[in-house]
């Protein structure tokens, strides 16, 4: 009965008018569906961050109190003071995915297990994910919030025991079923006059892991239904953003020239100077100039698996491997057959024509005079841990979750340089974020090996702004071994339900540091970063514990000039983690390999 209920629930709320993948014709609003980025935020975001820090407010009010946060008035503080938090996640295929859904659970107050966190989730603003991470922001939201137990308890959603590329491991009649099935969805998708790319193929595979309990894997469920969604019509839910790399076939995105792309329920677009402008996610698809569109307007090309795969791109690749003999002969006939060669050779582009930004007075002349808008993984400018919506966002404080691959599949801080390097470039010249040290400090000062706080002194950022107040303080936590070694490989594509679950686990421990065990005042130091912004802007005085947590903490600004060590995985989480997983005995967990000095 409950699956007939989610069924129905999935056709209700499904928008396409073709009931399908493919988009359908629909009278176009009045007036522009394009906006200038100079006009702020989106209306109806605004109006939906009202309602939703109203909640978060509470949550965040009863998290504080459970922080054990001594020499601290709570209710005095946050009856005029109003952080805001938002929780961003990196890309890094399924050990992303994973590692971030661990993380989730940790600051979810509805988890089985409780934890010292709990109630982050539940306290926070936005919700941000790239690449792998959007798969984890993507699924979550879109299946209403569904709590990481629920998925691990129902064994339907985030099945990866056998890769997309075979989806039904050796059952070789229900793979090409599938790839035909596939295949055919996107083929309409064309006839109904829209273009298509390799990753309409990918963001559909992506959806039988993703989108599973919707009829039809989602075929029909578009990121603007998400709005429909009961937890986001309860403002429940942190407002969900996806995020993208601008970027031209045959052309190299590096940091300071990329357009960084957003994509929420409502709009679509960019704050960088390259582009200053913002599209209605609904329609997406529709023929547009200069903001107005023509003729009649599309619905439904705006599918949740398709954005999701935008969002990470670099595996389309994937889908050139059809000579593997993990695929089946029709399969690999399918395949075949979809691929051209101008497909092939910008295999890891999304294709958006028309150019919903075409003849744009708002964007800058390359992306105005394409008829067609390139959009591309969101790590391809080295900006793994998608930031920048938070910072355009003026939140509080920051929860960054790293879990890139730069050595031996272990993060080492260069995604968060990245981002805070572009402020110094055209492109970022309108935004500003903390100081953060170069990668030879994060290895060796372990800044990768324990949570580490990014500008906690506000008085410190006047060099880079006026408004040292709405630049955010970064709570970094980079992925690492504690109960479980969660450095595998990127290109690994399934993973045993003990290989799943030792990894979220694992990503709960992280976050968690070990649920209290390293450190029995965590939970009241990530409460001294939250309010951190707010009391230095109001002239409060850091208590006692709070300095305290800070001198632990938050990057003092030294930068390690010494002969390398090599990496440094010797604190005390990874001591007690691999006393836990020795006794555990656990085998086979080691996908890459890990290094201890």
């Amino acid at each position: 009965m409950n699956w007939l209920i989610v069924l129905f629930l999935s056709l209700a709320l499904a928008t396409s008018p073709t009931n399908n993948y493919a988009p359908g014709r629909v009278k176009c609003p009045s007036g522009k569906v394009v906006r200038s980025s100079l006009e702020g935020l989106n209306p109806n975001e605004k109006t939906y961050m009202d309602q939703r820090y109203k909640k978060a407010k509470v949550e965040m009010t009863k998290f504080l109190k459970g922080a054990n946060m001594t020499g601290f008035d709570v209710d005095a503080f946050m009856e005029t003071a109003n952080p805001t938090i938002g929780l961003s996640f990196s890309g890094g295929g399924y050990r992303a995915q994973l590692a971030g859904a661990g993380a989730i659970s940790a600051l979810d107050s509805r988890s089985v297990k409780p934890s010292v966190l709990g109630g982050i989730l539940q306290s926070s603003s936005y919700l941000v994910g790239l690449s792998g991470g959007s798969w984890l922001v993507g699924s979550l939201v879109s299946n209403d919030m569904i709590t990481v137990d629920q998925i691990l308890g129902q064994d339907r959603l985030w099945n990866m025991k056998n890769s997309l590329l075979a989806y039904n491991g050796w059952l070789f009649i229900s793979n090409a079923l599938m790839w035909a099935s596939i295949d055919v969805q996107v083929k309409m998708k064309m006839i109904f006059g829209s273009n298509v790319s390799v990753t309409d193929l990918y963001g559909r595979a992506l959806s039988y892991q993703l989108l599973s309990n919707f009829q039809d894997q989602g075929d029909a469920f578009c990121w603007s239904d998400i709005t429909s969604r009961p937890t986001f019509q309860k403002y429940e839910m942190p407002y969900p953003i996806l995020t993208a790399t601008g970027r031209e076939p045959d052309t190299t995105v590096i940091n300071f020239n990329s357009t960084v792309f957003e994509i929420t329920p409502y709009d679509i677009g960019s704050w960088d100077p390259s582009l200053r402008s913002f599209m209605d996610t609904k329609y997406l698809g529709s023929k547009v100039e200069d903001g107005v569109a023509k003729d009649k307007c599309l619905n439904g090309f705006d599918n949740a698996g398709f954005l999701m795969g935008t969002s990470s791109s670099i595996f389309n690749a994937f889908m050139l491997v059809v000579d593997s003999d993990a695929f089946p002969p029709l399969t690999k006939s399918i395949l075949k057959g979809f691929l051209t060669p101008v497909q092939k050779a910008n295999v890891d582009i999304a294709n958006y024509n028309p150019n919903p930004f075409y003849k744009s007075s708002y964007a800058g002349e390359k992306i105005r005079n394409s008829k067609t808008l390139y959009l591309a993984d969101g790590a391809f400018d080295g900006q793994n841990v998608p930031l920048l919506p938070l910072v355009r966002r003026n939140v509080s404080v920051i929860f960054a979750y790293d879990n890139g691959d730069q050595v031996d599949n272990w993060p080492d801080g260069s995604s968060i340089i990245k981002t805070y390097e572009r402020q110094f470039s055209q492109q970022g010249k309108d935004y500003a974020f903390p100081y953060v040290p170069d990668t030879n400090t994060f290895r060796n000062l372990n800044l990768t090996s324990r949570p580490t706080f990014f500008g906690c002194d506000a008085q410190n950022l006047t060099s880079l702004t006026d408004n040292i107040y709405d630049v955010p303080l970064v709570i970094y936590n980079a992925n690492r071994p504690f109960s479980y070694f969660s450095n595998t490989s990127l290109l690994k594509l399934k993973y045993s339900n003990n290989e799943r679950e030792g990894m979220i686990r694992n990503g709960y421990d992280v976050t968690t540091r070990l649920n209290g065990e390293l450190d029995d005042e965590w939970a009241a130091c990530v409460g001294c970063a939250i309010i951190r912004r707010e009391q230095e802007r109001n002239g409060i005085e850091q208590t006692e514990q709070c300095k305290r947590c800070f001198e632990n903490y938050c990057w003092d600004g030294t930068i390690y000039n010494g002969e390398s060590l090599g990496e440094n995985f010797s604190d005390e989480g990874l001591t007690k983690g691999t006393e836990y997983y020795n006794s555990t005995n656990v085998a086979g967990i080691n996908d890459g390999g890990v290094a201890f000095v």
